[in-house]
């Protein structure tokens, strides 16, 4: 009796649950379907018949992840690497570029670099305006509508591709660090983002872009054609490194170098924080290489194994080379190699197999550690090496991806693909690419610095520079205590 008492009810609870567990997976009986005649069909805002959860959930993880890579990875990467004084300022040129760069690429740089050809092909036109045909609608006769972009929503699509807008501008800091009004760097910023970074975006990677490898005609029954010069770029190089590494130069040369430079040391004041800031960088890569197929698919990891091992070469090869050349492997060197093999590998992680990442990865980090010291021989100041990585590596990676591509890679291909497999068309195209990104970067960044110093003033003073930016741009200091 009292094993009645006590467990009878709990027994009584748990036949009930067990029931509605027993039946949740039944057939619906006839009166279950009509209970309730007048139900609305599925919202396809939820699921439509193209969009697929997996997709969306891995884009949706990659778009973080490559916002990651501009705060806090990039600027703890290069935050580290200035003096103690301008810390906050590089910090604050970053994080300010989230903010604005996502209200302008939301307002018009997607369209400008999504929609179809307007100035003959120049950059996009207006369709996707204040992102018109981008987010959800809703009327009486129809329903919710959700503009689609393969298997994910555009609106998706619109802000992974922010992430980029985002961070190519914000690789350029790196050149003018230490002496840029910070003003003036905004104004800049928007500008080279209109100008230059849009129209290399539309090239390379829109539907009818003439860079891009999987041109589509606009009319849906026209016959597949490729482009003028099917270019291989599966996640930046040329939009995204070529064009901020070569406008890093371009600005490192009109500003001129630091005050002082040369003549007093500039060391690194916190290699911690670097350090930290490339282990981030490494890993936002994933999201930025890996997320580039849009889709949770065998492309996708692809990518990402080659991405790895890319950044893995990379490391062993500068720190390598550091240790023969000068007896000691050093924690910058590291981490420059490993993004020095990011860079590269980012235009072909979805055309090489893994080992030719391993490939590319090494070939970064020696050719990169020999082009950041190459400055000292020219005597320019670029600060925290953003030509030597980015447009270096960026160009190298672009190259070397119409060598090692191949089929067996690259989706949809029934013919051969890279150099290495009879295709020597495919190297042309590339170096056709990374010319047109060199020359639109060098001219419009050119134009643009012009413009600003007559009328905004470039550098800081000569008395807030020796100050520094923290105080005299900004107002703070990064440390009290040092």
């Amino acid at each position: 009796m009292w094993l009645v008492r006590h467990y009878a009810l709990p027994f009584l609870i748990f036949l009930v649950f067990c029931g509605d567990l027993a039946f949740a997976d039944d057939p619906p009986t006839a009166a279950s379907v009509t209970a309730n005649p007048a139900a609305p069909p599925p919202d396809s805002r939820l699921a439509g018949p193209t969009l697929s959860g997996a997709d969306t959930a891995w884009m949706l993880i990659s778009s973080a992840l490559v916002l990651m890579m501009t705060a806090p990875g990039l600027a703890l990467f290069y935050c580290g690497l200035v003096r103690k004084k301008n810390v906050l300022g590089v910090m604050m040129q970053c994080f300010f570029l989230m903010g604005i760069l996502s209200i302008v690429w939301a307002l018009y740089g997607y369209s400008l670099a999504f929609a179809p050809d307007a100035l003959g092909g120049f950059c996009g036109g207006t369709e996707f305006m204040f992102m018109n045909g981008v987010l959800p609608t809703w009327s009486a006769s129809t329903g919710a509508d959700v503009p689609m972009a393969g298997s994910i929503p555009r609106s998706l699509h619109m802000v992974y591709q922010m992430m980029f807008f985002i961070i190519t501008p914000a690789l350029i800091c790196g050149a003018y660090a230490e002496r840029m009004k910070f003003s003036t760097m905004v104004v800049f910023t928007i500008l080279w983002g209109t100008f230059v970074y849009c129209p290399i975006a539309h090239w390379v990677w829109s539907d009818q872009g003439w860079l891009n490898f999987f041109y589509i005609p606009l009319a849906p029954d026209a016959p597949k054609q490729a482009a003028a010069f099917p270019a291989l770029d599966f996640a930046g190089g040329t939009v995204v490194h070529i064009s901020s590494g070569v406008s890093a130069l371009i600005c490192a040369l009109v500003l001129g170098k630091r005050l002082g430079h040369g003549q007093e040391p500039m060391p690194p004041h916190n290699m911690t924080y670097t350090c930290i800031g490339a282990a981030l960088l490494w890993v936002g890569w994933f999201g930025f290489n890996a997320g580039s197929a849009l889709a949770a698919n065998a492309l996708a990891v692809n990518a990402f194994v080659s991405t790895h091992l890319a950044a893995a070469a990379g490391t062993v090869a500068w720190a390598g080379a550091e240790w023969a050349l000068r007896g000691k492997p050093s924690i910058l060197g590291a981490c420059s190699g490993a993004v020095a093999g990011l860079v590269c590998i980012t235009p072909a992680a979805g055309s090489v197999t893994p080992l030719y990442g391993i490939v590319i990865g090494a070939l970064a980090g020696v050719v990169c550690y020999q082009a950041c010291n190459l400055k000292a021989k020219f005597g320019y100041d670029d600060a925290l090496d953003a030509f030597g990585v980015h447009g270096v590596g960026g160009t190298l990676g672009a190259l070397v991806t119409g060598i090692f591509a191949t089929a067996a890679v690259v989706p949809a291909q029934t013919k051969a693909v890279g150099v290495l497999e009879g295709n020597g068309a495919q190297f042309i195209n590339q170096a056709v690419g990374a010319g047109a990104s060199i020359a639109i970067a060098v001219v419009f960044t050119l134009i643009l610095l012009k413009i600003l110093d007559a009328v905004m003033g470039l550098r800081v003073s000569q008395q807030e520079e020796l100050q520094g930016l923290d105080v005299s741009q900004h107002g703070e200091e990064g440390y009290i205590f040092l």
